[in-house]
C-alpha cells in the first residue's frame, strides 16, 4: 500500500499526465481509498465489539484474535460490495487537484 501511495504521489507532481498515466492514476485513487474505507469500517467494528453489553458464552481470550481476523475480512467485503461512500469522497476530492 505504501508503495501506490508513493506512486499516486508521484504521479501527482508531474505536469500534464498522459490519459494512460490518467487511467492508471484513476485505478491507484480508487484502490487506495477502498482500501481507507475498509480500515475505517475496520475501526467500526472493533468499536463496536468493545462496546459490548454483554459476554458471550464462547468468548474467551482464545476467540480473540480470531474474531479480529474475521472483522477485517468482513471490512474488506463491507467496503468492496457496499460502498459507505468513503471511497468516492477520496477520489472525488484527490481528482480535483
Amino acid at each position: 500500500m505504501v508503495d501506490e501511495v508513493r506512486a499516486f504521489v508521484s504521479h501527482s507532481a508531474r505536469a500534464e499526465p498522459s490519459a494512460l498515466e490518467r487511467i492508471d492514476r484513476r485505478a491507484s485513487l480508487e484502490e487506495v481509498a477502498q482500501q481507507f474505507e475498509a480500515i475505517f469500517v475496520n475501526e467500526l467494528m472493533k468499536t463496536s465489539r468493545a462496546a459490548k453489553l454483554s459476554e458471550d458464552i464462547l468468548s474467551n481470550s482464545g476467540t480473540q484474535p480470531f474474531l479480529e481476523m474475521m472483522d477485517q475480512e468482513f471490512s474488506q467485503t463491507i467496503s468492496k460490495r457496499n460502498s459507505l461512500g468513503i471511497a468516492e469522497a477520496l477520489v472525488q476530492q484527490f481528482e480535483r487537484k
